[in-house]
């Protein structure tokens, strides 16, 4: 790691505090209606958000000026926490049970999720490991498997929760950084078709995946049901048309769609801010992409440039896979829209990731 610092890349700081001033605003515009009818405060989950998101920028700040030798130090003891988390989060009674998922621990209204917090361990642990010198990537056995049986763990822990969204980003993280670290294409390929293998294996074994299936291809076939969130999705998406309906003049958001704070928050604001505003949102997606990548590939040594790649992929593949839902490209599944979706332990980790990000940017070639 050189020692010359220079300022963190800015552009990444200006579109994400653009994200999340638009996710504040349209947390409270999605969730008005709901928090007045259960806690008679429209502002319960947006003065929350705010709270996440001033307490995720003041992480992201803190975490962008730390000796970035730090991260790499304690990548090791990080993932062992998480998991050791991650199995006592399934420990009965000790763990908390959400929407049919035991992936919370906490006490009364503070809780964290520890599967969100593995995602960031393991890109440092994966890349302080494929960054050793003379590390054997492009061998099978002795560069390629051991990542896998990391991700495999991790997967497999994350599964018993179950949480099948949070698995699939963790295991797509994983694959872009191993392709990134220089692992042989035959190697990547191999496994991806093993995986869909896999993962059809995961679907029929849960009666409400196949369902999920079902719902995806043809959600009008069970309308009150299993398509009932994709229809009232497409419903608010639909509407919005060039401009949208007006900020607060979602129509799908009193009580028709549900989770139209959190996982669908992307609907409801292509119903008020129509096609300008999505599009708005995945520019501004592409630009910390776009960023990211640099980061990475003007970085001055290969663990730098792993842990930059890593970040970056996680971001993309999450609000690739969230959008893709919430739009019909892909079945539903529980995975919130990075900087948008309402939500502590997800919010302040994203940002707690975006810090190292910036931190690595300031010793970047740029």
């Amino acid at each position: 790691m050189k020692n010359v610092r220079t300022s963190p890349d800015y552009v990444i700081v200006v579109a994400i505090l653009l994200l999340l001033s638009i996710g504040v605003l349209m947390v409270y515009s999605a969730s008005a209606a709901f928090a007045y009818h259960k806690y008679g405060d429209a502002f319960y989950f947006a003065k929350r958000q705010f709270l996440f998101a001033a307490l995720g920028v003041f992480a992201m700040l803190w975490i962008s000026r730390l000796d970035p030798q730090k991260f790499y130090e304690w990548s090791k003891p990080g993932l062992i926490i998480c998991f050791v988390l991650l199995i006592v989060v399934l420990i009965p009674g000790v763990g908390i049970l959400r929407n049919g998922a035991r992936s919370w621990l906490g006490i009364g209204a503070f809780s964290i999720q520890p599967s969100e917090f593995m995602k960031l361990a393991m890109i440092a642990y994966l890349s302080r490991m494929y960054a050793k010198p003379g590390f054997p990537i492009e061998s099978f056995a002795k560069g390629f498997v051991p990542g896998l049986i990391l991700l495999g763990l991790a997967f497999g822990a994350i599964m018993l929760q179950p949480d099948l969204g949070t698995g699939t980003v963790l295991m797509g993280t994983g694959l872009v950084l191993i392709f990134a670290a220089g692992a042989r294409m035959k190697h990547l390929v191999g496994f991806m078709l093993l995986g869909i293998v896999g993962f059809v294996g995961l679907v029929l074994a849960a009666p409400y995946r196949i369902q999920r299936i079902v719902a995806f291809l043809n959600p009008w076939e069970d309308p009150l049901g299993a398509g009932y969130q994709l229809i009232q999705s497409l419903y608010a998406i639909g509407p919005g048309g060039l401009l949208g309906l007006g900020l607060g003049m979602s129509k799908q958001k009193h009580l028709y769609l549900p989770e139209p704070h959190t996982d669908f928050i992307f609907s409801i604001l292509a119903e008020e801010l129509g096609f300008i505003g999505a599009a708005t949102v995945i520019l501004l997606f592409a630009i910390i992409v776009w960023r990211g990548v640099r980061v990475a590939i003007t970085s001055p040594d290969l663990f730098s440039s792993l842990v930059a790649m890593g970040i970056t992929a996680m971001i993309m593949i999450q609000a690739v896979i969230n959008i893709g839902v919430v739009s019909g490209a892909f079945p539903v599944t529980g995975i919130t829209l990075p900087f948008l979706s309402y939500g502590g332990s997800s919010l302040t980790l994203t940002l707690a990731a975006v810090g190292i990000l910036l931190n690595l940017s300031r010793f970047s070639n740029r």
